[in-house]
């Protein structure tokens, strides 16, 4: 699948979180990259809302929390361009969900592993 395909599924599914939800998403950064060593599909890289507490925010600058989506592997898992979509879904709302402090653990009781 061509990058700038798969980066309109990648919008598309961002676009179909909740908007209540969506307005609670803090300083998070979405990329598209090609591939990782070690197959994971997606990646979250930052401080969960459930961690930032005071010192957050202070000082110079602040990095936004980072959600990796390696597109040669989901690409990888899918038959076709459906389930390319299904699996951005599952990925995007995955990697949010640990923004918001939810983990592996929990992702997995709740059928999104």
């Amino acid at each position: 699948m061509p990058q700038d395909r798969f980066e309109e599924l990648v919008a598309d599914a961002l676009d179909s979180i909740p908007p209540e939800l969506a307005e609670l998403v803090d300083n998070v950064v979405v990329v598209v990259e090609e591939g990782t060593p070690d197959g994971d599909l997606g990646l979250y890289e930052g401080v969960p809302l459930t961690e930032r507490d005071g010192w957050y925010g202070t000082g110079d600058l602040v990095m936004p929390d980072r959600v990796t989506l390696f597109r040669r592997a989901l690409c990888a898992v899918a038959e076709d361009e459906e389930d390319v979509v299904r699996e951005v879904g599952i990925t995007v709302v995955h990697e949010i969900a640990h923004h918001f402090g939810i983990g592996d653990d929990r992702l997995e009781e709740l059928g999104w592993d």
